[in-house]
């Protein structure tokens, strides 16, 4: 049985590979047709129709008809393949490059202000964007957590909510800009500020994938804190008696 199980991993990875290469060829010389696939791999038409098959039904090549310029044969309509946006994420992205890049101009030219303004002025967008709904969600303050979590996750966060008893916590189980925030903390503490703001409380930040943690993990207490705007109301009102 152990034989069989390593046999099957063993083609499990050279299937892996063979469609890694058949979706690099297509992003390579798309349009491209299953025939002309099949002779740089030294496969079968059919061989590489499966693999196709694979990758059309995860989104990741589109199929399409060759158009003709002269009387179709008898047989299968002629079809041919390209690459979507989805097979881009599986090549090699320097956008993180270029972004680090470009802090590290904005922090020479205007120093660590420049950073931290920019890492401002980035969640200061994000969170005109995500308040209506974390506001939609009412005053309870695990509401609120749920609804901003589901906002990071739709934005490629993986995040997800656990309640501690007299705390929740806000997990980020993916930073979609982890190599640059790893040299510039500036974005991780905009982005803690943001959730104090859109909760209405202090939150306090335990870890960030940036700096070596497992996700990023953010400490909301929920019992003796009142609300930020409660408490400035409060002051508000003590100072104009005064």
């Amino acid at each position: 049985m152990q034989d069989l199980d390593a046999v099957e991993t063993r083609d499990d990875r050279l299937d892996a590979g063979t469609r890694d290469r058949v979706r690099q060829l297509v992003v390579e010389r798309g349009p491209v047709g299953a025939s002309t696939l099949a002779e740089i791999l030294d496969l079968t038409p059919a061989a590489v129709r499966r693999h196709l098959g694979a990758l059309v039904s995860a989104g990741e090549i589109a199929e399409r008809a060759v158009a003709l310029t002269g009387p179709r044969g008898r047989g299968r309509p002629a079809r041919e393949y390209v690459a979507t946006r989805a097979a881009q994420q599986h090549l090699p992205d320097g956008s993180s490059a270029l972004a680090t890049d470009a802090l590290h101009h904005l922090a020479a030219v205007l120093g660590d202000a420049g950073v931290e303004q920019f890492a401002e002025a980035r969640v200061a967008a994000l969170e005109a964007s995500y308040r209506p709904v974390v506001e939609a969600a009412g005053e309870d303050l695990t509401d609120r957590t749920r609804a901003l979590a589901g906002l990071f996750s739709d934005a490629g966060y993986a995040a997800s909510t656990r309640e501690l008893g007299t705390a929740l916590q806000l997990c980020q189980g993916h930073c979609p800009v982890q190599q640059v925030a790893a040299q510039f903390p500036q974005l991780c503490e905009a982005e803690t500020r943001m959730i104090s703001r859109l909760l209405g409380v202090h939150v306090q930040r335990l870890a960030t994938i940036a700096a070596g943690g497992h996700a990023c993990t953010t400490h909301i207490p929920t019992i003796s804190v009142r609300p930020i705007a409660a408490r400035e109301s409060q002051h508000s009102q003590k100072e104009a008696a005064e």
